[in-house]
């Protein structure tokens, strides 16, 4: 594997508003339509050894306005499964548990489609897809999720799986992971192709 390119998909509803979308299934606004169509100069005439896209619509969407069209989907690269938080702010979970961090405190157990998963069960996860992408030859392509795709750097980078919460990533961005001197390293985090708004 030469490098993994991760695109975050574009908005939806929920991450505009700051809710925690982990398997409820949205749709793109239209600014996320735009921000994805915006990401397909970056893959636009690359060959790629391994393009894998989450199964959700959001991530296949982006995926599809990016013009990625030989795609793999892989459960793997399901955002994080926030259980009893799905669908709920942060600022609303702090109510009834003031100071709560993801990254820290975890979730708690929701529905039977919202079981809920630790810090380590989503790294795991990432483990599983950073091996299928070292195994591949030249470039890799991930279209995923912002909380997921901070785990993977992580991951990527031999750190602790509570050590995500250091890369921010905003939707519609893209990021690079590579090597230096054979060594894992970021060459490229949350890098924007639209200004913000």
């Amino acid at each position: 594997m030469d490098q993994m390119i991760l695109l975050r998909h574009g908005e939806t509803e929920w991450s505009r508003d700051g809710r925690h979308t982990g398997r409820t299934d949205l749709r793109l606004t239209a600014k996320g339509e735009e921000q994805a169509q915006a990401l397909a100069p970056l893959v636009a005439g690359r060959t790629f050894g391994l393009t894998l896209v989450g199964p959700a619509l959001r991530a296949r969407d982006t995926a599809e306005l990016a013009g990625i069209k030989d795609y793999e989907t892989d459960p793997d690269l399901w955002e994080w499964d926030y259980g009893g938080y799905e669908g709920i702010t942060t600022l609303a979970i702090r109510e009834t548990r003031p100071g709560w961090y993801l990254w820290r405190d975890g979730v708690i157990p929701g529905d039977a489609d919202h079981p809920g998963e630790s810090a380590e069960q989503v790294a795991a996860r990432a483990d599983r897809v950073i091996a299928r992408a070292r195994a591949a030859d030249g470039e890799v392509l991930l279209v995923a999720h912002g909380h997921f795709l901070r785990m993977l750097c992580a991951r990527w980078l031999g750190l602790p799986p509570a050590d995500g919460r250091l890369f921010r990533l905003d939707t519609g961005t893209y990021s690079r992971l590579g090597f230096e001197r054979d060594e894992p390293v970021v060459l490229t985090w949350n890098a924007p192709v639209l200004p913000a708004a």
